[in-house]
Parts: C-alpha cells; sequence; structure tokens
C-alpha cells in the first residue's frame, strides 16, 4: 500500500475507532487496512493506535499524526477539486441526511433546484430522525433542528425554526382556549417523545425560560402525527412552523398562549471539521442558506385578505 493510501486508511480507522469498518468504507480487507497502519508505524517507528475489546483509539503520537494526515489529504482532496474544475462545477456524490418531516416537506423541493444547476452531482438523500454521527455514518452534511449542544462537528445556521402552541378552532370552541400556562395540565396536549408520563414543556414569558407541566393524552416521536390529531380536533400541540404555517395561515389551527412562545430552536447543518472544505458540501450548504435565509417562507403566518 502507497504511503497516501495507508494514511487515508490510518485517519479512518482513528475516525471510525475499527479496522473493520475503515475497510467497509474505504472498499479494503480488514487485513489490508492493518497492513497499511502497520507499515507507517514501521516508517515513523512509533506506535500509533491502542487496541481495547470495544475500539481502536490513537495514541498520544498517533493523534498528533491523525491532524496532520487529515489536513494532507484535505489539500491533496482541494488541489484535485481545483484542478478538475470541481470548484465551479461540483461532480461526485454529496450524502445528506435530514430528519423526516422537514426533509419530506422542504427539502426535497431544495435538492431538487440544487441538481438543476449542478448535472454531474449525485446526491444521496437519506431521511431519519434519529441523530447520526457523520463520521461513522459517512454522510457528508447532517440537517438537524435542534438547539445545539456542544459537538466536535461544525454547525452553520440555515434558518431559525420557531415553534407554536397551537389547536383546532374546533377544539377550542369545545375546550376553550387555556389562559394561562397553568390551564395546560387540565387541557389534552399532544406531546412529541416516547410517554405520555411526566410531560413537560419548555415555554419562555420575557426572554425567561419556564417548565411547564402538561396534560398529555397523546405522545408520539413524528410531528406529522401530532399535526394531523391537532388539526382533527384531539388537543393541543407544540411544532415548528416549518410544519405547522399553511395551517396556521389557512385557519385550521390558530394559536395559543402566544405570549408564552416555546423555546426556539435553528435549523443547522452539521458537517465534520475540515480546513479544507469540499466544494460540493460548501455549495449546497451557501444554497439552502440562500433558499431558507434568516426569514423562511414557512413562518409567514399572515392569512390571506378575504374577498369582496
Amino acid at each position: 500500500m502507497d504511503k497516501l493510501a495507508a494514511m487515508q486508511a490510518f485517519t479512518k480507522v482513528v475516525s471510525l475507532g475499527s479496522y473493520a469498518e475503515a475497510g467497509r468504507q474505504l472498499g479494503l480487507t480488514r487485513s489490508a487496512v492493518s497492513k497499511g497502519v502497520m507499515e507507517l508505524e514501521q516508517m515513523l517507528g512509533a506506535r500509533l493506535l491502542d487496541r481495547t475489546t470495544r475500539r481502536v483509539n490513537g495514541t498520544e503520537a498517533g493523534l498528533a499524526y491523525f491532524e496532520r494526515c487529515v489536513d494532507i489529504i484535505a489539500q491533496i482532496e482541494e488541489t484535485e477539486l481545483q484542478v478538475s474544475r470541481l470548484h465551479d462545477e461540483p461532480r461526485g456524490i454529496l450524502k445528506v441526511n435530514a430528519p423526516m418531516s422537514f426533509g419530506a416537506l422542504h427539502l426535497g423541493e431544495a435538492v431538487a433546484a440544487f441538481m438543476a444547476n449542478y448535472h454531474d452531482l449525485k446526491i444521496e438523500l437519506t431521511l431519519s430522525d434519529r441523530f447520526i454521527d457523520p463520521f461513522e455514518e459517512g454522510v457528508d452534511i447532517t440537517i438537524r433542528i435542534a438547539m445545539l449542544q456542544d459537538s466536535s462537528l461544525i454547525a452553520r445556521k440555515l434558518a431559525p425554526a420557531y415553534r407554536m402552541l397551537v389547536a383546532s378552532p374546533e377544539y377550542i370552541a369545545r375546550y376553550g382556549a387555556p389562559e394561562t400556562t397553568n390551564d395546560l395540565v387540565n387541557h389534552r396536549c399532544l406531546s412529541f417523545g416516547h410517554s405520555t408520563v411526566l410531560q413537560k414543556w419548555q415555554l419562555t414569558k420575557n426572554g425567561e425560560q419556564l417548565s411547564v407541566p402538561i396534560g398529555s393524552t397523546l405522545s408520539s416521536n413524528n410531528g406529522d402525527v401530532l399535526r394531523t390529531a391537532a388539526i382533527a380536533g384531539q388537543g393541543i400541540t407544540k411544532l415548528p412552523t416549518f410544519l405547522i404555517g399553511p395551517d396556521i395561515k389557512a385557519g385550521r389551527l390558530a394559536i395559543v398562549l402566544p405570549e408564552y412562545p416555546p423555546t426556539e430552536l435553528g435549523v443547522f447543518a452539521l458537517y465534520a471539521p475540515n480546513r479544507y472544505l469540499a466544494a460540493k458540501v460548501r455549495l449546497f450548504i451557501d444554497f439552502l442558506v440562500l433558499r431558507f435565509g434568516p426569514k423562511a417562507v414557512w413562518d409567514d403566518l399572515s392569512q390571506p385578505a378575504s374577498g369582496t
């Protein structure tokens, strides 16, 4: 195995913590990957990896070498991109992962519009509400709606993700609208999660965060299920405007307790840190920022004027 291939194999092993998984993603056997790493160790005269029963970890020398290898490989890839004019016309495969509802409602059209500009680029879009590690899954970009925690990934905000408490006019006519947050525990609430037990909603009042107990009658890990139940008059739910904006605008859902908005989230593109970001990744993220922007189309909740 030549030195560059050995370096690529080594960085994959460190990123994934596994010879076998590194080989799978590189299309090599486990023994070939192991041999490549051993050749590097012999050349450098230093042990680069430590094995445990569950994972392969870099030694101190190995981690230092890993950082340099990542930069070197990235520089080579960037040079190849420039030579082949990929900076202007990206080719190859762009792998994207996104949440189910957001992907189906908004990302599908965005991907189609982006592909119209770059005919030589192939895109693999997978939809899943499970948070994935781009390193382990081999994904270029992960789209997530979240309030981000500390992470080794780089995040770029594509758009805000406002949420609203809503119920159908039929529900409000039957049960009344809550006047304070304390009323929610006595209402039929439709909550995002896996259980109806001990549910609380995180709301805000004049910038102060509140944790409010609710009376949950339906819980689901899918926002479309909650939206459908709310429109059918089954309760109050808390959902992002990218999912319920058209329903509010059309009058199918009405905002309740508007002075207590849920904590704000964001739509983020996450990708692995790399000083030389691949053109296909950079161009796609730039495209999404322009398309969704700071004022997303789904946040226009004004109802059309009635005809005369």
